[in-house]
């Protein structure tokens, strides 16, 4: 294969605009696969969470062969909080997809992946998909994504964009939307034509970037990356240069390249393939792998500062170690340590005790679907509220703020924008979208986001959207006051009774139902007023020689609120954790004892 054959090229949207459907059709019909051959829908989503969500979380590889074309793509995650998986594989193309949906517009991810893709002066063909909706609105969608061009300091070969129209669900693209589409082939013939060959020399000496690390059981960690310069074969001597500095002779096992989503054994890469690579004993994303006789390292891509920080504490709950596999302090620090090589966004820090860990990210997802994955993988622990990670310059303490865009019915309007003004919200834009729907465009602090989505779900009956990313450092603008509400907070050890809820309910909002196992200090509703309460909801009817018929089975328990993990880690206060385990998600008091709650209450007002 020729160099300037080959076409890379870096799928980037805004979450859920179909990316992930779009490469299916392209797989489809450029046939990868056999014709009696079962495929599943979202195939390169293969991650449990990614296909549970709908969403891509992981950067993954495939190629395929049109005409005399090898097209190698990456489709990327398109939500913000997994930017750093954007930004690491925008440099291993050579030109982007901008996928825009026909109804929605550009979106907040798009301004954040456009942005770096315009940066790496990367060519993008944009790509206006779902046009078969009925409330698509193609040509506005054009004039947007136009505009956020040149909002974006676009150069005018930039704007020059060639565009192209899709229904990835039915497999057809256009380049006019009034000729109606056959197949995906115009697209084809838009990436060929618009994407630059791979650079590099196949003169020069062997160089290639790891940006992405694999895992297999029998050949290990396999390096991922392009190849910018030169060729490799199996069974050469290579040397392997760390990101501080350090050189490393090693050897090369096996190369593999992508046939499909398969990876296959070949014998020789050339430049500007996109290649893997295995027998690399603890290589790692951002060392070059080079020739031995030119140890030089390639330039890794800087990735945006994490902007939110958790702790992650070892499960000191009465109910510690039932569920769980994995414990233990130094369980949890060996599965961090592992985690922190594959996530380039996530920062850790440990504490002098060694019992607590701080863990920086990109936000709440971010960590969010880390933690989930620990979760099911046996691990147990707990997570304190999630807390913005504050920067000082020139003496201005400075906090992450956010781009926000809401839509939601015109009646709701009025009273979001109160919400939000609440939280810190400054208002950018406010255009009418669709009949009775109108799109709110804020900036506002990231602390501001905390437990929103919860809010915004109440508020407007389930009909809003929102969607954020990371925008800029500003000055701090001050306190937010998030819940309202105080919580009910067990008071003794046992099982929760139908009879003891049936009262509490009056009181406020419940978490449990009965028959859950309980502790001390276990929190398990909120509270209707605004102070915390301690209740004991395991109390039993007190039996008499007097015979009920059938009191008890007229007691109607009105279901509890049961939070996702996400909803859990924006509900919590600062003196409060969440318990993780394999099969429950508890919320609890830092200090389980009433007692000795009230006593760091009075030694924290005798501190001010």
């Amino acid at each position: 294969m020729n160099a300037g054959r080959i076409r890379n090229i870096g799928i980037i949207a805004h979450v859920d605009h179909g990316k992930t459907t779009l490469v299916d059709a392209m797989l489809r019909q450029s046939g990868v696969f056999r014709e009696n051959e079962n495929v599943i829908e979202r195939v390169m989503d293969c991650n449990d969470l990614e296909r549970e969500r709908g969403i891509t979380i992981f950067s993954k590889n495939a190629s395929l062969f049109y005409r005399d074309y090898k097209i190698n793509i990456v489709d990327t995650p398109g939500h913000a909080d997994f930017g750093g998986e954007v930004e690491r594989i925008l440099r291993m193309v050579d030109g982007v997809l901008l996928l825009v949906d026909a109804c929605d517009g550009p979106m907040p991810q798009t301004r954040f992946v456009l942005k770096k893709s315009l940066e790496l002066n990367l060519k993008p063909v944009v790509v206006i998909n779902k046009i078969d909706r009925a409330e698509a609105r193609p040509e506005h969608v054009l004039n947007e994504i136009f505009d956020l061009f040149i909002q974006l300091n676009a150069n005018d070969e930039q704007l020059d964009f060639p565009v192209v129209y899709t229904s990835a669900k039915q497999g057809i693209a256009m380049f006019d939307i009034k000729e109606g589409g056959r197949d995906i082939q115009p697209l084809f013939d838009a990436i060929i034509k618009y994407t630059p060959p791979p650079s590099g020399d196949a003169q020069l000496p062997f160089q290639m970037l790891v940006t992405t690390i694999d895992y297999n059981n029998y050949l290990g960690r396999i390096a991922i990356g392009k190849i910018a310069n030169g060729k490799v074969k199996t069974g050469e001597q290579i040397t392997i240069v760390r990101k501080d500095g350090t050189v490393e002779s090693a050897r090369i096992l096996k190369l593999l390249g992508y046939r499909g989503l398969k990876q296959v054994e070949i014998d020789e890469a050339i430049h500007g393939d996109i290649t893997a690579i295995a027998g690399l004993k603890d290589i790692d994303i951002g060392d070059t792998i080079t020739d031995i006789s030119y140890p030089a390292a390639l330039p890794y891509t800087k990735i945006d500062e994490p902007t939110i920080s958790i702790n992650l504490l070892v499960n000191t709950s009465p109910f510690a170690g039932k569920d769980g596999r994995y414990v233990t302090s130094r369980q949890l620090r060996e599965r961090l340590l592992k985690e922190l090589k594959g996530n380039v966004s996530l920062r850790m820090e440990e504490t002098e005790g060694g019992d607590t860990f701080k863990l920086c990210g990109r936000g709440e997802l971010h960590l969010g679907i880390l933690i989930e994955t620990m979760r099911r993988e046996g691990y147990e622990f707990q997570v304190s509220k999630p807390e913005v990670i504050l920067k000082e310059k020139d003496g201005v303490i400075m906090e992450p703020m956010e781009w926000l865009i809401i839509d939601v019915e015109e009646g709701f309007a009025g009273k979001l924008i109160e919400k939000l003004g609440q939280r810190k919200g400054e208002i950018k834009n406010m255009s009418p979208l669709d009949t009775g729907i109108v799109r709110l465009e804020y900036i506002i602090p990231t602390r501001g986001l905390m437990g929103l989505r919860t809010e915004l779900m109440t508020e407007t009956r389930g009909t809003g959207i929102m969607h954020h990313s990371f925008h800029v450092y500003a000055p701090y603008r001050g306190e937010i006051s998030y819940r309202l509400n105080g919580v009910l907070i067990a008071m003794e050890n046992g099982i929760s009774t139908t009879y003891a809820l049936n009262n509490l309910q009056e009181r406020g909002r419940l978490f449990l139902e009965a028959g859950t196992p309980l502790y001390e200090g276990m929190i398990i509703g909120e509270n209707a007023k605004g102070s915390d309460m301690v209740v004991n909801p395991c109390k039993e009817k007190k039996l008499t020689n007097v015979r009920a018929a059938g009191a008890d089975e007229t007691i109607h328990l009105t279901p509890p609120f049961k939070m996702s993990l996400e909803q859990a880690l924006e509900y919590i206060e600062d003196d409060e954790l969440v318990e993780i385990t394999p099969k429950c998600i508890r919320l609890r008091k830092k200090f389980l004892s009433a007692s000795k709650r009230k006593r760091k209450e009075r030694e924290a007002i005798q501190v001010k």
